[in-house]
């Protein structure tokens, strides 16, 4: 079983947590039947689609922009990099670039709410990242919108100081205070602290955290944000990429006249920085709130412009990256010592961090573990790899690059690819660098380059079950505060606050075009199976999904978890192929296939390349129609499974939704377990007869139907499916239902607590069940007040607990999307010592709308026009297509359902929103669940003077 986590060709990942186990077994004694076969084409070809054809220039203050042409929709990604970072930040003042981003977010002198004109005009959701090397901001636009938002990442580039007073640094350092905390709460969050400091010396640029440690955080001053800003916020210091529906001769004088007058700064002084190697082995074990015993593993890298960095992240994958790595034939398959495993290289721009990780199964000898994962890693290192596993590893990283071609701005998209390649490479075509390296590489490459880096010392933390012994709080920072006192808190002196520049307006946006929704294209199978098909052939590559009418919903009382655990099983071997060749055939075919048990669904996707669709839908055909639920497979799977559970009851989020779910529906309800991996004693039952009987009544052709988005026609695809599925035969007894059209109870007012000790935030979770079921015509009013109170950034929920007081990362409301009766559902994570204040807060916003506070017109203009503008950015990409037409499909909706959006949004007013409001959302009858430390929050909970049932953990 694998953890995911995101590849990000030619950039540096966020090091990723990644699982290896141990075992007494070699991969060499797991086999599989399939042979090597490339993809179709060969992988140069491939790597000739992937190009992104750009232009740049650069304005006299030293502003580097870049352009990218796609005219695929009317939408541009706006991406801006600054050359700093984390590794930039002085002793005693951890945590300041994250800080300085969230303070770009506040507003600057021209600009009163940095996301309020985005959104009115059909952005995405303004967003920032902070890393070692850069600071980045990105948004992405309709192509009317592209003059407000070059105006807006001007206004903050050059006249941001006038704007930002000790009010608003307060404010978003309590909100920083609370993204730490938050990640710390979950199990293994101090392991992102401990590998650094394992690994690097005191003073190391890249030692310190991102988020830093409290007592920095606390000390930072204004004073400070005016020199960081002044220092590092220059044009000179700045890539600009605009990618999408723009050109070179459109934008640069949009861009001369934003950015041209805000004058050169000093250049960022460079920092030296670089891997290190340790003079022996070092070990440390913690004790942690965690389900079962991790080891890890780790070493620094090279920088990714380092020769070594492109063999080293293709030996880890090889290693415990691919479904068919080493770690997972010899640990999870082979001896079945861990659940989980997994290996990666990260590289950043002056050094990297290898890490392998194995989660143990529950009896397995530490020193088995440890013993079965080095073995492998020095297998590896000493032999390198096949030919036939480098090829695989090849396909799989040319076809993610192709897919995250289809996205132009955000996070990973064309963009973000540019920028990274000029601010790291100078060089915007560096991940074509990268790719042709990948192509290119030989067995001897790898196992040269791993022999290189991995034959140094190791550091291995063990993070094993107990109680935290660590605080969080006191992590992430410079590293010598067991010697040092800590920086002073902020006195917050006085600080003049005026304007920097003359008054600047905004530009107008221009209305766009009519939303196009793709063509949906309609055929059946010989058996009787629906087929849909959207054509788009703006990359080579197609999305697809067959869907079940069942998912969790079709499990019995007292059998809970025996679907989904049926649906894994699905990829983990055929009557003919076992898990092994399941693996490899989609590695060789560049294809992903995926099987997921929804709350009424199941859904198996495939990702591939056009080249290889049809093998990729035999193989897909094949795990559909023919599972073995062999006993070594059902065991190792219902091990992983029992595991899920267990991690969800360590988890603050996962108490939550586990306590949830029954108090909402009932605990016989079909959705009374959704918010759950299953019971532990339905599971660990589980025999292969279980398995095979549910998919023999549930996986049938007259229960399915098949979604398809990509570069393929109808006249192409439904052969392929005719090959594949055509002859898949439903059986004679009817087609089976479930009951979720059952309705939950009465709702009633409950604060229900989850002692969680140690937990530095409690997670709240509230709400009731709705009178909605499925899809419900003239419903979006009822959406859309959702939608005010928590639906985003600017949410009256969010902009209260979080831009106002300053108590949460984050808080959203929503009513999701079911087939049978919906809820209304409220979440966050607060700071402990604001639990029942963060209760009122979120219950007074609830009854104030509409009696007290109705739909104001910005409010109004969001939900309605600013989402109407936002229609093309939500259909951008081949998989938003397929989840559009997936949730359309799967409540009755007619399939063009966002293309009759505008007018429905149109005919709606502000008192629709307010009488949806006023009906759906009032805070009467709640029920309340709150995870936390009993300790801490219970003398808060009783000032709610409301009944309190406690729950004890180990019972949901």
């Amino acid at each position: 079983m694998k953890l995911a986590h995101p590849f990000r060709l030619a950039l540096p990942a966020a090091l990723s947590l990644l699982f290896a186990a141990c075992a007494s077994t070699s991969s060499a004694q797991i086999t599989a039947t399939t042979q090597s076969q490339p993809p179709a084409g060969g992988l140069a070809e491939l790597v000739d689609a992937a190009e992104i054809p750009f232009e740049r220039f650069t304005l006299e203050n030293g502003l580097t922009t870049i352009i990218h042409t796609d005219r695929k929709a009317p939408i541009v990604g706006v991406t801006v990099y600054y050359r700093v970072g984390s590794k930039h930040e002085p002793r005693g003042r951890t945590g300041f670039a994250h800080l300085f981003e969230h303070l770009m977010f506040v507003g600057s002198e021209n600009v009163e709410n940095y996301d309020a004109p985005l959104l009115a005009a059909g952005s995405t959701g303004p967003n920032g990242s902070t890393y070692y090397d850069r600071t980045n901001y990105v948004e992405t636009v309709p192509t009317g919108a592209l003059d407000l938002a070059l105006f807006m990442e001007s206004d903050r580039m050059g006249y941001l100081l006038g704007a930002v007073t000790q009010e608003k640094l307060d404010n978003q350092r309590a909100v920083v205070q609370n993204e730490k905390r938050q990640g710390d709460n979950q199990p293994y969050g101090l392991v992102r602290y401990l590998q650094a400091e394992g690994l690097l010396p005191v003073g190391h640029p890249y030692r310190h955290s991102t988020i830093g440690s409290m007592a920095d955080l606390e000390a930072a001053t204004l004073q400070d944000v005016r020199d960081w800003f002044r220092n590092n916020y220059a044009p000179n210091n700045v890539v600009l990429v605009l990618a999408g529906d723009i050109d070179a001769e459109t934008a640069r004088p949009m861009v001369e006249r934003w950015f041209g007058a805000i004058p050169r700064g000093p250049e960022v002084e460079p920092v030296q920085a670089g891997p290190e190697t340790l003079r022996e082995a070092k070990e440390l074990t913690v004790t942690d709130q965690v389900p079962f015993p991790a080891l890890f593993q780790f070493w620094t890298s090279p920088g990714l412009n380092h020769p070594d960095a492109v063999p080293l992240r293709v030996g880890m994958d090889i290693l415990g990256g691919l479904q068919s790595s080493r770690l997972d034939n010899a640990l999870v398959r082979g001896a079945e010592l861990a659940v989980g495993v997994s290996a990666s290289a990260s590289a950043f721009e002056q050094l990297g961090f290898l890490e392998t990780r194995v989660n143990l199964k529950d009896g397995t000898s530490p020193e088995d573990a440890r013993a079965a994962l080095e073995r492998e890693t020095a297998r590896l290192v000493a032999e390198g790899p096949t030919l036939a596993e480098l090829e695989r590893a090849k396909t799989q990283l040319v076809a993610d690059a192709i897919a995250r071609l289809e996205q132009v701005g955000g996070f990973g998209g064309k963009g973000f690819i540019l920028a990274e390649g000029e601010l790291y490479s100078d060089d915007p075509a560096f991940y074509r660098r990268e790719l042709e390296q990948i192509v290119g590489l030989t067995p001897a490459d790898v196992q040269q380059a791993m022999q290189r880096w991995l034959s140094r010392p190791a550091y291995t933390l063990w993070v094993v079950p107990g109680e935290r012994t660590l605080d969080g709080a006191t992590l992430g920072g410079w590293g010598d505060e067991d010697t040092t006192a800590p920086p002073l808190p902020d006195a917050r002196a006085p600080v003049d606050v005026t304007r920097t520049g003359a008054p600047r307006s905004q530009p107008p946006v221009i209305s766009a075009g009519d939303l196009t929704f793709p063509q949906v294209q309609r055929a059946t199978l010989s058996n009787g199976i629906e087929v849909l098909i959207a054509q788009r052939p703006s990359v080579p590559k197609v999305s697809l999904a067959l869907t079940i009418n069942a998912g969790t919903a079709a499990d019995a009382p007292g059998r809970i978890g025996l679907h989904e655990t049926m649906v894994d099983l699905l990829t983990e071997g055929t009557a003919t192929k076992s898990a092994l060749d399941i693996a490899i055939l989609q590695e060789q075919l560049g294809s992903t296939l995926r099987a997921r048990a929804g709350i009424d669904s199941d859904t198996i996707t495939l990702e591939t390349l056009t080249t290889n669709l049809a093998p990729s839908l035999a193989l897909m055909a094949d795990v559909v129609r023919n599972p073995a639920f062999r006993d070594d497979d059902v065991a190792r799977v219902r091990e992983q499974r029992l595991a899920a559970v267990a991690q969800e009851l360590a988890s603050p989020a996962g108490l939550a939704s586990r306590a949830y779910m029954p108090l909402i529906y009932g605990a016989d309800h079909p959705y009374a377990n959704s918010g759950s991996s299953g019971d532990t004693q339905a599971i660990a039952g589980l025999v292969p007869a279980d398995l095979a009987t549910a998919h023999r009544v549930w996986f049938r052709p007259d229960l399915a139907t098949i979604i398809a988005v990509g570069d393929v026609s109808l006249a192409e695809l439904v052969p392929a499916l005719e090959s594949a599925f055509g002859d898949w035969a439903a059986p004679e007894t009817p087609a089976p239902t479930t009951t979720t059209d059952r309705p939950a109870p009465e709702p009633q007012p409950r604060l229900v607590v989850i002692d969680r000790p140690n937990s530095p935030s409690s997670f709240l979770l509230m709400g009731r069940a709705t009178p909605l079921f499925g899809h419900v015509e003239g419903s979006e009013p009822i959406l859309l007040a959702t939608e005010v109170l928590g639906g985003g950034f600017l949410s009256r929920l969010n902009q209260d607990l979080r831009e106002t007081k300053g108590w949460t990362y984050g808080i959203g409301s929503s009513i999701p999307v079911a087939k049978g009766q919906r809820m209304l559902q409220i979440g966050t994570q607060v700071q402990a010592d604001r639990t029942a204040d963060s209760i009122r807060a979120i219950l007074a916003q609830v009854a104030a709308f509409p009696q007290e506070r109705p739909v104001d017109p910005a409010e109004y203009q969001r939900a309605t026009e600013g989402n109407i503008l936002g229609l093309p950015n939500e259909l951008e990409t081949n998989g938003q297509v397929l989840g559009a037409l997936l949730t359309s499909r799967r409540l009755g909706r007619n399939l063009d359902y966002q293309a009759q959006l505008p007018a429905i949004y149109g005919a709606i007013d502000p008192a629709m929103i307010n009488d949806a409001a006023r009906e759906y959302l009032g805070p009467h009858n709640m029920t309340i669940v709150v995870v936390g430390d009993r300790a801490v929050i219970d003398a808060q909970l009783e000032t709610l003077a409301m009944p309190i049932t406690y729950l004890e953990a180990e019972d949901l």
